[in-house]
């Protein structure tokens, strides 16, 4: 987040520097709860070390599969919620040190773990050859952005690391938004399957699947760099804040 100083005034003062407020940014208090009633829903089924309540089908002859998913499942939570605090302005600005606390443990403790994790769960997954592809592209992207915003941070180029970091959260947050699509996908396709298909209704989940998969890190990506450009402070911007 950039900001501008105003310049000296006669008496030789400047303007004191303002701080984010959360009501400035009503978005954060919506993705918490999106990220809450997400968490609230996917995470349960994995506490109880049943792999009969797996949301995913495990498969056949992998017993390991559910426990690396539960593993998977777990510092994604992880990720998620100290993922919010990390571009939350309001906190960064008020707590630097719980902000490179909770950065710490956003890479460590959540994406570096559950991305690794991602590509096991990813190569053995039961949905086809397109949502394995796309879970493997989506760990590789995860970790590349998270390395690239922590090395950025490390090199005290801040602003490159706030854009890292949107975008590591983006594909952190892109599996929520793959149930929306998913859901929506089967809905549509259903009627479809006994001519689309040809009967095979295996088909069509895994078609609803990859469409999920594809699309939520897709459109979150987009939409993403769309608001990082929409913010980029302009000379117009730059003279109007200086006046």
């Amino acid at each position: 987040m950039t900001t501008t100083l105003n310049p000296p005034s006669s008496t030789g003062s400047t303007a004191p520097r303002q701080r984010p407020v959360w009501w400035r940014r009503p978005w954060i208090a919506p993705l918490m709860f999106v990220c809450a009633a997400f968490l609230a829903f996917s995470v349960p089924p994995y506490v109880t070390g049943n792999p009969e309540n797996s949301r995913l089908p495990i498969p056949e002859g992998n017993p390991v599969y559910f426990w690396l998913l539960t593993a998977h499942v777990m510092f994604g939570t992880i990720a998620m919620t100290t993922g919010c605090f990390q571009i939350w302005p309001a906190f960064r600005a008020r707590y630097r040190r719980g902000h490179r606390i909770t950065g710490r443990i956003y890479v460590f403790a959540g994406v570096l773990p559950a991305g690794l994790l991602g590509f096991y769960i990813g190569w053995y997954t039961d949905a086809g050859p397109s949502v394995r592809v796309a879970n493997l592209v989506g760990s590789a992207l995860w970790l590349i952005f998270t390395y690239a915003a922590f090395r950025a941070a490390r090199q005290k180029r801040f602003d490159a690391h706030r854009r890292w970091m949107s975008r590591s959260f983006a594909l952190a947050m892109s599996i929520a938004l793959s149930r929306v699509f998913n859901i929506a996908a089967t809905i549509i396709l259903t009627p479809r399957v006994d001519t689309t298909f040809g009967g095979d209704e295996r088909m069509m989940h895994f078609t609803a699947a990859s469409i999920g998969v594809w699309i939520s890190p897709l459109l979150l990506l987009v939409l993403t760099d769309y608001l990082l450009e929409r913010r980029k402070p302009t000379p117009a911007r730059a003279n109007r804040g200086a006046n």
